[in-house]
């Protein structure tokens, strides 16, 4: 047994447009602030999570070269 929800007959007309609508949404493709996508955006800001994660590795290995060095004279 199906059960179906009644639509009021004013709103039938508006169905088609709401259901275009939905298909509206960011697109990754669309120039974004700085003239960047969406995507272009993300894999800038992971590119720079990594270099960020490297810079904070070599300066604890600079750190640590540092105090190996200390502790060895």
């Amino acid at each position: 047994m199906t059960h179906t929800v009644p639509i009021p007959g004013p709103l039938l007309p508006i169905l088609p447009a709401l259901a275009l609508l939905a298909g509206c949404g960011a697109n990754d493709s669309a120039a974004g602030p700085g003239g960047v996508t969406a995507g272009e955006a993300r894999a800038l800001n992971e590119a720079a999570l990594i270099l960020d994660a490297r810079a904070g590795n070599a300066v604890s290995a600079m750190a640590d070269n540092a105090q190996d060095a200390a502790h060895s004279q």
